[in-house]
């Protein structure tokens, strides 16, 4: 329940204030619900690469990747909101050679993401997406 609230209210005020509050490096990304068929939208680290958005599915380090990441495998489309701009997008999962070029920039960008991959034995996917 607290976790819902705190979602709700990040993802709130980040659009209140066209993402100037919520953090420089997040973008709202909305994936369409793999069992529900509802909008769910996520705030989310995120970094570009070649133009597209780059979004990582560690789930804190947890042992299941994020529901969001299931619900875009499901359906690809996806809506992203980054500071008052919003797109339609394509997501997939990158390869595992463009996977180990990328991830050494995510942890470069933002070490969290080393501790997370430490606490978890999945290999921790990373997510390109593709606006238009």
């Amino acid at each position: 329940m607290v976790f819902k609230l705190v979602l709700w209210l990040h993802v709130t005020l980040y659009r209140l204030t066209g993402g100037r509050l919520g953090g420089r490096n997040i973008i709202l990304l909305t994936t369409t619900g793999k069992k529900s068929g509802q909008s769910r939208t996520r705030p989310l680290f995120h970094m570009k690469d070649r133009g597209d958005y780059i979004v990582i599915a560690s789930a804190g380090g947890s042992a299941k990747n994020p529901a969001w990441y299931a619900n875009l495998t499901a359906n690809p489309r996806v809506t992203v909101e980054d500071h008052g701009r919003t797109f339609s997008g394509v997501a997939s999962t990158v390869n595992p050679e463009e996977r180990a070029r990328l991830w050494q920039q995510v942890v470069a960008t933002n070490s969290g993401f080393a501790g997370y991959e430490q606490r978890t034995s999945r290999v921790i996917p990373i997510v390109r997406i593709q606006t238009h």
